[in-house]
């Protein structure tokens, strides 16, 4: 609310013809920087190199985002994303869903309103090509990144293995320094993910452990700050559309899609398509299932991965897994 003084203001005396012109101003200043609730600042979401996530560039690139509307800040790996949600510098982030459950341990409040995909094989262990068995990795040194991504990558290799983290010798790395710490020697094995897996793959690197063997274990969401939804509730119903216009157009124009896509991978534009065949991209129906109804099915996938992540120390805590999810942001159906 607005008080205006009544001294004089500029020498002019607080006449009605004043008070009213005063009035008209401070409507307008109002008008100009925007009502409570409606800030004229973008949705700010925090995104990384991952072909589930490139829904969003392509949708931008199409228009049907727009900067003013959405700012997507392009980030190098999922971890930078969890630091800026951490500090607050981002409104949404795109996330595994293990990563959301560590960010609400740490006292982020946040909901999931988009589920992304499903890792079916792109998530990977590679080795250099004297590794031929899993059991080969004792003693070997492993690039895997502090992410709860590459955690839960990694004890499910151990315990497909029996080896134990005494019997590995990891190494920390962000996913954008798995091809140089490769490439350098300075790893024999990396947990890692497209588009890093086709790169090192033309390196002569081999897959020998991926997703498919711990299915629906890694699931990539659309996260936002609860504090966020209030002021950015019409932002977030855009994004969520576009996600499913840029699949559309991903299937029915591909080649178009790809060369959109492929400077943010990092690829040539012939290789994006091949990176899509790791991951399953659920359709509207099946994000309804996944975050509405009286008994979600994100909800029980959620309490299940953070048990597994509670025995095995990847959480410090047992985390309030309800609410979680949010399916107020999906739309009713397609356009």
């Amino acid at each position: 609310m607005i008080v205006l003084n009544r001294r004089p203001l500029l020498g002019l005396e607080w006449t009605p013809r004043v008070r009213t012109g005063a009035w008209l101003v401070a409507m307008m200043l109002l008008s100009a920087t925007g009502c409570a609730g409606e800030p004229r600042r973008p949705l700010r979401l925090a995104t990384s190199p991952w072909p589930g996530f490139q829904s969003l560039h392509l949708a931008q690139s199409l228009s049907y985002l727009t900067r003013e509307t959405v700012r997507l800040v392009e980030l190098r790996n999922n971890s930078q994303s969890m630091d800026a949600m951490r500090a607050g510098t981002v409104d949404a982030a795109t996330t595994t869903l293990d990563e959301a459950l560590v960010l609400r341990q740490d006292g982020v409040d946040l909901r999931i309103v988009l589920v992304f995909d499903r890792s079916r094989g792109a998530d990977v262990v590679m080795a250099r090509p004297t590794i031929s068995a899993l059991s080969d990795l004792r003693g070997k040194r492993i690039g895997v990144e502090t992410a709860a991504v590459g955690a839960v990558m990694l004890d499910a290799l151990l315990s497909a293995t029996n080896l134990t983290l005494g019997d590995v010798t990891l190494v920390p790395l962000p996913v954008n320094a798995h091809e140089d710490a490769f490439a350098a020697g300075k790893v024999d094995a990396v947990v890692t993910y497209e588009p890093v897996r086709t790169r090192l793959l033309a390196a002569g690197a081999k897959v020998i452990f991926d997703s498919r063997q711990i299915p629906d274990r890694i699931l990539d969401v659309l996260v936002v700050r609860t504090d966020a939804v209030p002021q950015h509730a019409a932002a977030l119903r855009t994004v969520v559309a576009a996600h499913f216009k840029a699949l559309s157009y991903l299937a029915r124009e591909p080649r178009d899609a790809a060369a959109r896509i492929a400077p943010h991978l990092g690829v040539a534009p012939d290789d994006v398509r091949p990176q899509f065949d790791g991951i399953v991209m659920p359709n509207l129906a099946e994000n309804y299932e996944f975050l509405a109804g009286a008994e979600p099915g994100l909800d029980a996938i959620a309490r299940d991965l953070s048990e597994l992540m509670l025995r095995r120390r990847l959480l410090r805590q047992r985390v309030e897994i309800d609410p979680l999810v949010d399916p107020t942001f999906l739309p009713t159906a397609l356009p």
